[in-house]
């Protein structure tokens, strides 16, 4: 029975929850962080997205389960190996789905579209968008820019257009650098074909080209929304630290200062694609690579900071 109970709460993959912090990016820079009222409706929308995205994962493993099978580590699986019979797990995935669907609803009608959305997009991408060369990244991406998006659809609020951008920059570079990892894995273990046929039809110097030009265009796109950002007014308590400096730091575009950590992110994970070759599960390369864990919560607290303690 333990066996049996470890396997559903593996299937539906916790650790793949971070991806879900993504629904509060709308919360941080449309400057709501510190509405209770916001931050709880964000919370519930996080909780319901964890849900929904771990009766995707179970429905995907029955999909799956033979060419998980396939796969060196992927073949331990509680579905692949038998420990949850497929029937089972598809219940489970259509129970949840069932629950969460009219709670999203109850947030906003569009963030229950949202949800239906990447649903749906989950389910097109575990049936067939997967075996599609190119379609088959650019559906992972959207399922991080839907993320995003719900939560800001969730709490009324609005991004800049330079925002989006990089947040679907930032998503290809993540989809792209897992398929860079996964055909390096694959290889090295001879069984590319076997547990993806797509990764037979993606040449090492096309994956390294799209690496190369989305890596550029992450940390491009965010220079600029960080750019376009109107600037801040330094908070009355904190100017006159700067009284006796001739530069106007009373008013500027500090959000600027955070571009230098994003470029060290894009390029601490190039290393992990191509030097540590971990790109395959972007989750645990954050929560198990120190510098880059590092660097993403100093970019995290720097923001907050600048937008919610300079500015605020």
């Amino acid at each position: 029975m333990a066996k049996f109970l470890w396997g559903i709460i593996k299937t539906g993959r916790p650790r793949q929850w971070i991806k879900n912090f993504a629904l509060f990016a709308g919360l941080i820079f449309s400057g709501q962080l510190d509405s209770p009222v916001a931050l709880l409706i964000i919370t519930k929308a996080f909780i319901i997205f964890c849900g929904l995205s771990s009766a995707t994962y179970f429905l995907n493993d029955v999909f799956d389960i033979e060419r998980d099978r396939q796969h060196p580590f992927k073949s331990l699986r509680p579905i692949a190996s038998g420990i949850i019979a497929p029937g089972l797990a598809v219940i489970l995935a259509l129970s949840g789905i069932t629950v969460l669907l009219p709670l999203s609803y109850k947030i906003a009608p569009s963030f229950f579209y949202a949800a239906v959305a990447y649903l749906l997009l989950q389910l097109l991408y575990s049936a067939y968008l997967k075996s599609i060369i190119l379609l088959d990244v650019i559906v992972i991406a959207s399922g991080f820019v839907l993320r995003v998006y719900a939560g800001v659809w969730a709490i009324d609020a609005h991004l800049n257009v330079w925002f989006l951008l990089c947040i679907i920059s930032f998503s290809l570079f993540l989809a792209i650098g897992k398929r860079r990892s996964e055909l390096t894995l694959m290889m090295s273990h001879q069984t590319a074909g076997k547990h993806r046929e797509t990764l037979l039809h993606y040449p090492e110097s096309l994956l390294d080209i799209l690496t190369a030009m989305f890596a550029n265009s992450t940390w491009l796109t965010y220079a600029l929304f960080a750019f376009q950002q109107p600037p801040i007014s330094i908070k009355s308590s904190l100017s006159r630290f700067f009284d006796f400096i001739t530069l106007p730091f009373s008013e500027a575009k500090y959000l600027m200062m955070t571009v230098p950590l994003v470029i060290y992110g894009v390029m601490r994970y190039l290393y992990i694609i191509y030097e540590k070759r971990e790109g395959e599960s972007p989750d645990r390369v954050l929560l198990t690579d120190a510098p880059l864990l590092f660097a993403v919560l100093l970019w995290l607290v720097s923001v907050i900071f600048i937008i919610y303690y300079i500015g605020g």
